[in-house]
C-alpha cells in the first residue's frame, strides 16, 4: 500500500509523502506565517536608513542583475512602470543609484547602482544577517543543527 499523495497533481515528489494533506496544509499556513514574521523582524533589523520595502528590493535587484530600465525592472519586481518610476527616483535623490545611457538603444535610459548604493545594501544586509546570526547563537547546539538541516530542506523546497 502506498503513502497517500502530498502535493499538486501533476508535481512529482522528490521523497514519498509521509504526512497527511491536511496536516501538510496546517504545516504550510504555519510556515508561511513564520516565514513572514522572520521577514518583518529582519527587515526591523535593518531599519534604520530609512529605505521602504519597495526601495531596498529595486536596489538588490540592480546590484545583483545589473543595470536595468525602469520598465525591466517593474517587470522584474511586478509592479507598475510608474511606482518603479517614484521608487528610483527616490533612491537617485540619495545617490543610490544613478542614470546611464543604454548601451544598444539611444532613447532609453538605465539605472544602476552606484559605490553609495552598493555599499547600502552590504550595510542593510549585515544588520540584518548580524540579528539572526546572534539569535541563532543563543540556541543550544542539537536545536541549531536543527535550524541547519531545516534550512537546507526548505532551500530545496523553494529551488524546485
Amino acid at each position: 500500500m502506498s503513502s497517500p499523495r502530498c502535493g499538486p497533481p501533476g508535481v512529482p515528489a522528490r521523497r514519498p509523502a509521509a504526512g497527511d494533506p491536511r496536516e501538510a496544509a496546517a504545516l504550510a499556513a504555519s510556515l508561511a506565517t513564520t516565514a513572514a514574521l522572520l521577514q518583518r523582524r529582519l527587515r526591523a533589523a535593518s531599519s534604520g536608513n530609512g529605505l521602504t520595502a519597495s526601495q531596498r528590493s529595486a536596489l538588490a535587484r540592480l546590484v545583483e542583475s545589473g543595470p536595468s530600465t525602469i520598465a525591466g525592472l517593474a517587470r522584474a519586481e511586478l509592479v507598475r512602470p510608474q511606482s518603479m518610476r517614484a521608487t528610483l527616483v527616490a533612491l537617485e535623490e540619495r545617490g543610490l543609484v544613478t542614470r546611464q545611457a543604454h548601451p544598444t538603444d539611444g532613447r532609453q535610459v538605465q539605472l544602476a547602482p552606484t559605490q553609495a548604493g552598493r555599499q547600502e545594501l552590504a550595510a542593510l544586509r549585515q544588520a540584518k544577517h548580524g540579528w539572526l546570526a546572534a539569535r541563532l547563537c543563543a540556541l543550544g547546539g542539537p536545536e541549531l543543527r536543527q535550524v541547519a538541516e531545516a534550512a537546507e530542506v526548505l532551500r530545496e523546497l523553494v529551488e524546485e
